[in-house]
């Protein structure tokens, strides 16, 4: 077959292996993610729990790592209960977890009860407007494929006020009430001994257990280290699934997930004296050897990570060695610092390590300004994606 590009040859058109060669080859760099080590994670948090049952959290694209493979991993773990924010995100979960018990945790959106009944999952309902609607749809219909209850004990954003929660117990006792899951979300689980999480967990724990019969649900991942008084039936691990330490006052628990390494496009030396990058905010004190890495913060790389004269920035591995970022962060690259290494260590087309390598993305997190959070669902879609290990894809 000629390969040979013309004006109506699209990449979608060449051969699989092909096509997969050329974007491997063409991409800036890789974002590897490791669903053995999304599997370890989930069993520590499921271990830690326990008897609670362990759910994942796979929204945003399974926090940016790619919900298809991530749930497809789980499922074959052995987890049984899924969470998105978006039916959009439902969807790709029921595809790949036809069996799963599955919650839309943005709640009912108007006029959409039929979209949760085609395909088999659960919304969270923390409003009495979405619940009447829910209601009214399942009277019509006969649809019986229940739903969750978000009560509000602190958080201040959805969820039913405590007084609301308390007038749907009659409902709960007279039975053939729909709910299949009572839930409350922490605010402060990642600080230990913040006195919110006291609270949150008394006013839970009173409102939870006059549900009479139906399983509840507090801990993410961070409630999971909080004391066994927090698990309940059910615990909702999402980041620490991918690598984020959910106990940020200690060292992580959990195994990193991600790598990313990002393409060097270019080798070059400045004079002392000279800038680097946007506003000139980084001078070479000395004859520095750059190596410019195609990667920016239209790929998840924050510009916060840049340096300047007087403060650095974040570290890349380069050949082996962390080697800081010189010069503001770009839409599309930036600028490492790498004079200390030997001249032949690194050359155009060798690949820059931003995340692994010692480098954690909690790391990365404290020098963008942010959390691992933002990080791992920030990465942009111009990186080549692959996975270790999981299942075999039947």
């Amino acid at each position: 077959m000629n390969l040979v590009p013309d004006s109506k040859m699209t990449s979608s058109r060449l051969p699989t292996d092909a096509n997969a060669a050329f974007s491997a080859a063409a991409a800036i760099g890789t974002l590897t993610v490791n669903l053995d080590a999304i599997v370890a994670n989930w069993r520590k948090l499921e271990k830690t729990a326990l008897p609670a049952e362990c759910a994942g959290v796979v929204k945003a694209d399974a926090y940016g790592c790619g919900a298809r493979p991530v749930v497809r991993a789980l499922s074959a773990a052995g987890c049984k209960t899924f969470f998105v924010a978006t039916l959009d995100e439902a969807r790709v979960v029921r595809a790949t977890a036809p069996s799963a018990d599955l919650y839309v945790l943005d709640g009912l959106f108007q006029n959409c009860s039929d979209a949760f009944a085609e395909i088999n999952c659960r919304p969270v309902i923390g409003d009495l407007n979405e619940l009447a609607e829910w209601d009214a749809f399942c009277r019509r219909t006969g649809w019986a494929g229940g739903a969750a209850i978000h009560i509000d004990t602190g958080m201040n954003r959805l969820g039913l006020t405590l007084d609301e929660a308390q007038a749907l117990v009659p409902r709960i006792d007279s039975g053939d009430h729909g709910i299949t899951l009572v839930m409350s979300h922490l605010a402060c689980a990642e600080s230990l001994h913040h006195p919110l999480n006291a609270r949150q967990v008394a006013a839970f724990r009173e409102i939870a257990s006059q549900f009479s019969g139906v399983p509840a649900s507090l801990a993410n991942s961070s409630g999971i280290f909080l004391g066994p008084q927090y698990p309940f039936e059910m615990v909702r691990p999402g980041a620490a699934l991918y690598g984020v330490n959910p106990t940020p006052e200690a060292d992580n628990p959990m195994q990193p997930v991600v790598e990313l390494k990002a393409r060097i496009v270019q080798i070059r030396s400045i004079d002392k004296g000279e800038s680097v990058g946007y506003g000139a905010t980084w001078t070479a004190r000395r004859l520095t050897r750059l190596a410019i890495v195609s990667a920016g913060y239209a790929d998840g790389y924050f510009r916060a990570g840049g340096s300047n004269d007087g403060t650095r920035g974040a570290d890349v591995i380069v050949a082996g060695t962390r080697c800081p970022v010189a010069g503001r962060i770009s839409m599309d690259l930036l600028a490492v610092d790498i004079t200390d290494l030997p001249n032949n260590a690194v050359r155009r087309g060798h690949l820059a390590t931003l995340i692994g390598e010692g480098i954690t993305v909690d790391e990365l997190a404290h020098h963008f300004g942010t959390i691992g959070y933002e990080v791992l669902t920030s990465l942009g879609g111009r990186y080549n994606r692959t996975y270790k290990g999981g299942p075999a894809e039947s």
